[in-house]
């Protein structure tokens, strides 16, 4: 996990304001990274800071996970509301001010447009992802860090019956 800076936006409660990314192929395969240096897989995701809309937060978080502009997707749509996470005890930075406990998210499935050779891990100044794939649907549900599966869960459940594809 990145350290927080001045951009984030932490509410009242302690959760930090983020959005989620689900982008899904022609297939109705989701695109699943790899995190830097790490055996762990999830989907693209990042804070929204305090001048971005959510939906300005997930454009510019494609852009920088995953190497894709608006051109490159079309929103099949997003969640209604937040969906909460916590972080495990030993991921809270006790000595940080304002304390961020977790994460709230609104999510966005987004169908990919455009050929997948345009997608691009290295345009961060410190990428997210070091390697990528197509995975079913339901299959980070299962395989995601332990503590981010049922905000997974809750997010592709809900935005399901909006995927124009068989999943």
């Amino acid at each position: 996990m990145r350290p927080f800076n001045d951009h984030d936006v932490i509410d009242a409660d302690g959760f930090r304001s983020n959005v989620g990314i689900i982008l899904i192929n022609e297939h109705g395969r989701v695109f699943w990274g790899r995190r830097v240096g790490q055996d762990a897989w999830q989907f693209p995701q990042g804070g929204i800071r305090s001048d971005e809309t959510p939906e300005m937060a997930m454009f510019r978080e494609l852009r920088e996970e995953v190497g894709l502009g608006p051109d490159d997707v079309e929103i099949i749509g997003c969640t209604r509301d937040w969906l909460f996470y916590r972080l495990p005890k030993y991921l809270i930075r006790w000595g940080s001010s304002p304390l961020c406990i977790g994460q709230k998210q609104i999510w966005y499935v987004l169908r990919l447009m455009a050929d997948e050779s345009v997608v691009r891990l290295d345009c961060a100044d410190k990428p997210e992802f070091d390697a990528w794939r197509w995975v079913h649907y339901w299959r980070p549900a299962r395989e995601v860090v332990a503590f981010k599966r049922s905000v997974y869960r809750r997010a592709l459940r809900e935005l399901a019956p909006l995927v124009p594809f068989k999943i």
